[in-house]
């Protein structure tokens, strides 16, 4: 779990079932035809969201119900998002991997709940936050009981509203921490307040990016995918197209597989 170079994909907020296992059926097709392991992801709420009205999910025991459909109808394994300490443990009952957002990576309840289930956690780097200030997060999980732990480069604040990916952050936080590093390619072209005070995005540069981190050394990627992004309830502005996923991953695994054939000569 985590410990080879996978795919974490998914939507970002879980839909309906129809829409779920469309996602997640073809994410199992891909891994079946690439050999790359890969994770569903999706969340069961959205505590972030920039507005008070916006669509934040299906909630805990409806979301979890959902995810244990995906793993029911393909076999993957899965990740979620937790906000408050109380979802740990029940979200731990179903899936393999616990996710902390990058605006709760500092909260000791919430990462010291998600070590003490033995659940694989990853956190999210906060925006603000220089790669060797996540060495603390880790080790508030690893100190509760976490054994297999991740944090994941997300893009650092620029300014009012870009993000900058820094390429030497995978190997600043995998000394810092002595933890998985991973990449999130789509969170990571957010533009804060660039639709009427809302987050957009430029999906054009995923691609990338992508490709930019795994010669940095990254040790898998992660990424929402949609469909039809445009219809997704978030964060749609900045999810890659799902018909355009076999394409990245054949990218990215042709740079991983170039790199590694570098090192070996």
């Amino acid at each position: 779990m985590l410990k080879e170079f996978s795919l974490i994909a998914g939507p970002c907020t879980l839909e309906d079932d129809g829409l779920n296992l469309e996602i997640a059926s073809a994410l199992a097709e891909l891994s079946c035809s690439t050999g790359l392991p890969i994770i569903f992801k999706g969340s069961f709420d959205k505590a972030n969201r920039t507005h008070l009205e916006a669509p934040r999910g299906p909630g805990l025991s409806k979301g979890l119900e959902r995810l244990f459909a995906v793993r029911e109808e393909t076999g993957l394994r899965l990740l979620t998002d937790i906000h408050e300490p109380h979802q740990a443990a029940p979200a731990a009952e179903v899936v393999d991997v616990l996710q902390i957002p990058a605006f709760l990576c500092r909260q000791t309840d919430l990462l010291t709940a998600a070590g003490q289930t033995g659940c694989a956690v990853n956190v999210k780097k906060g925006q603000w936050v220089a790669p060797e200030e996540m060495g603390a997060a880790v080790h508030k999980v690893r100190t509760a009981g976490g054994s297999i732990c991740a944090v994941t480069e997300r893009g650092t604040a620029h300014g009012y509203g870009d993000l900058v990916v820094d390429m030497r952050s995978f190997a600043r936080l995998r000394k810092a921490t002595g933890a998985v590093v991973l990449f999130d390619a789509t969170h990571s072209i957010q533009r804060a307040g660039a639709i009427g005070g809302a987050t957009g995005g430029d999906p054009h540069h995923i691609t990338a990016l992508a490709r930019a981190a795994v010669a940095a050394g990254c040790d898998g990627i992660f990424l929402e995918t949609h469909p039809q992004p445009s219809e997704a309830p978030s964060d749609g502005t900045n999810m890659l197209p799902l018909h355009e996923l076999p394409d990245l991953v054949e990218q990215i695994l042709a740079v991983r597989t170039a790199i590694e054939g570098s090192l070996g000569s």
